[in-house]
């Protein structure tokens, strides 16, 4: 069944019989199925930018030089897993900013976990930044470049995100972790439900070089596309016992860090494509974040 909204078939590895496996289906606290993109999202800005493609299960983002645009998921949530298959502009893309984040839409206090995918000149790595704010603090960037061109196909991106960790995962593979250190006095979002969230922007003050390479006009209008949004979360506002039910998948004891497999990826890609961390800058950071003390 081809619905821009679904339930994830990798989480039934982990439920034992046909029995279970219904039953895993069957939570009230997981979100609906909707057949299309109104369904469950709602169009931020520009929505002239925005085109539903096969039968509104697909959906096609436009950058010109007049705007940009963006969209939202009609609910907000807390905790589950957030994913989409994404499409990044082919070519020359330097100075733009294809985001898919979950974000509380609190202002000055939001929770934020944000994957950016910043623009490249043809032939170049493309670069993924991920950052995650905790009551309105951010400013803990990471930068992988990745290791397939994301223009050719369609590649899945993950936020998971439960009460023990938040993890970024392209494909399969996680590329961050955020441990929940609060017990150590270390802010970790766990309180604010958050919306899923994408935008496709002119960032070329910033993105591509520090801004220092700028988007070149005669190539637009640059497209991203979008399908199989995958939201398996608590709907807020909910049942009760929503943020705390240790029948949540996300909650059991498979989902309370990497798997053995996971953390071998996990560092294959620290070592061989990570290009920043906020937590190594000294020129920004001259004693490291706590969180970075702590092991993240």
């Amino acid at each position: 069944m081809a619905n821009m909204l679904h339930l994830s078939s990798k989480r039934a590895a982990f439920f034992v019989g046909t029995i279970m496996y219904a039953l895993a289906f069957s939570f009230v606290t997981v979100s609906g199925r909707p057949a299309t993109f109104v369904q469950d999202f709602r169009v931020t800005w520009s929505d002239s930018h925005i085109r539903q493609i096969d039968g509104g299960t697909a959906i096609q983002l436009t950058l010109d030089r007049n705007s940009g645009c963006g969209f939202a998921s009609k609910n907000q949530y807390l905790f589950g897993s957030f994913s989409v298959k994404i499409k990044l502009i082919p070519g020359d893309s330097a100075g733009t900013v294809t985001a898919f984040y979950m974000n509380s839409d609190t202002n000055y206090v939001r929770d934020e976990l944000d994957f950016e995918f910043l623009g490249n000149r043809s032939g170049q790595p493309t670069t993924v930044q991920t950052n995650v704010y905790v009551n309105g603090k951010g400013s803990r960037e990471q930068r992988i470049n990745l290791w397939f061109d994301p223009s050719i196909g369609f590649h899945t991106y993950t936020v998971r995100w439960t009460r023990e960790n938040i993890i970024y995962y392209v494909d399969d593979v996680p590329i961050r972790v955020f441990k929940n250190n609060e017990a150590i006095g270390i802010p970790y979002p766990k309180r604010q439900p958050m919306g899923v969230f994408s935008t496709l922007w002119d960032a070329d003050d910033w993105a591509t070089r520090g801004g220092l390479e700028k988007i070149d006009w005669s190539k637009a209008p640059f497209y991203t596309y979008y399908k199989d949004f995958d939201v398996d979360g608590c709907v807020v506002p909910g049942p009760a016992a929503c943020a705390s039910n240790p029948n949540n998948w996300w909650e059991g004891p498979n989902y309370r860090g990497l798997t053995p497999l996971e953390a071998r990826k996990y560092h294959w890609v620290r070592a061989n494509h990570m290009i920043y961390d906020y937590c190594t800058d000294r020129s920004r950071f001259p004693v490291a974040p706590p969180e970075c003390l702590a092991g993240i």
